[in-house]
């Protein structure tokens, strides 16, 4: 039966959890993107206005569940980086689940078990749906189909005009240009009701 306490660990797996595996995932982007070295690169956490741009770190006001790595471009052009970045929020999580898991395995971390052995489980969720080659929404193809085609083809071989990794100018100029449409309807709304 769903209680209390199931209640309280949903709030914290969405919100707390869920959220610091989605950073991890993206920071293993980023760790990579510099050692291979990305220009302008950024972490957007969420979608819609802006709350804070710190460095390269953007945080948005809606949920972190679409949150993505962006740079302009790659210093190092080589099949071998875009299949190590692609491969990074894999790695990244892999890394860390197995890291915790065997901390608490051996003992070491006992205290608040339940909060641990579920951050384990999200860090593997995202593993299994980054991996596993296949297209996602809009027939974009997750980090396991773009590697599986840069090693098969040695090329990325969709068909879709979006890039996989936006460009961070790009991204912030269609970010300005939605924020400006949004304070015309606002206030458009506001002259309406005078």
């Amino acid at each position: 039966m769903f209680g209390l306490s199931d209640l309280v660990s949903l709030v914290i797996s969405a919100f707390i959890i869920f959220p610091a595996v989605i950073f991890l995932r993206e920071l293993g982007y980023m760790i990579f993107g510099l050692l291979f070295g990305a220009k302008n690169s950024r972490i957007t956490l969420g979608s819609g206005p802006r709350i804070f741009k710190f460095g390269k770190l953007d945080v948005r006001k809606y949920y972190h569940l679409y949150s993505w790595f962006s740079y302009d471009e790659l210093k190092v052009k080589s099949k071998f980086a875009y299949v190590i970045l692609y491969a990074s929020p894999i790695m990244v999580n892999v890394i860390v689940g197995l890291v915790i898991n065997a901390l608490i395995a051996n003992g070491y971390i006992t205290m608040y078990a339940t909060f641990w052995d579920r951050f384990v489980f999200y860090a593997f969720f995202y593993v299994l749906f980054d991996a596993i080659p296949m297209k996602t929404v809009h027939g974009k193809p997750n980090n396991g189909m773009i590697i599986y085609q840069m090693i098969r083809y040695g090329k990325r071989t969709d068909y879709n005009p979006e890039p996989f990794l936006p460009s961070t100018s790009e991204a912030e100029k269609a970010y300005q240009k939605e924020m400006e449409k949004i304070k015309k309807l606002i206030t458009d709304n506001k002259s309406a009701k005078k």
